[in-house]
């Protein structure tokens, strides 16, 4: 995850719109695929942990979510359902107990958007292609 700005407050900054290929977010530079949690977030820099279509999102990806503070974590499975949850990052939520979801990209980006009005401390990672 390459942190961009902060958003300020530690609000998890709203998804304002989803293109194929493209995200924005209120107070964050465009890009392709995004990592936001509270106060800010960035591009979602895939080669960081490891990342790739299958086996999908590490671990690690994860953690950088949770050590900005998200006590909710909103996974996108992109938006064709191409992108999987690794094994062990599924293993590594159900241990530290955050309540998690996994959902196609636009209904990802709708419930993420969701949860941060409502003022929870939300993180995802969104990938919006395939």
């Amino acid at each position: 995850m390459k942190p961009n700005r902060t958003t300020g407050a530690a609000t998890s900054p709203r998804v304002t719109a989803l293109a194929w290929g493209r995200m924005e977010a209120v107070g964050l530079t465009p890009g392709k695929d995004l990592a936001l949690y509270p106060g800010g977030g960035g591009e979602w820099d895939w080669a960081e942990h490891g990342t790739r279509h299958d086996p999908g999102v590490q671990p690690g990806d994860v953690h950088g979510l949770l050590a900005q503070g998200a006590e909710v974590i909103v996974l996108s499975l992109g938006m064709e359902r191409r992108l999987r949850i690794a094994p062990e990052t599924v293993a590594l939520l159900r241990e530290t107990g955050v309540e998690w979801h996994a959902e196609p990209t636009r209904a990802a980006v709708d419930l993420y958007n969701v949860l941060a009005a409502g003022g929870l401390r939300v993180g995802g990672l969104f990938h919006s292609t395939c």
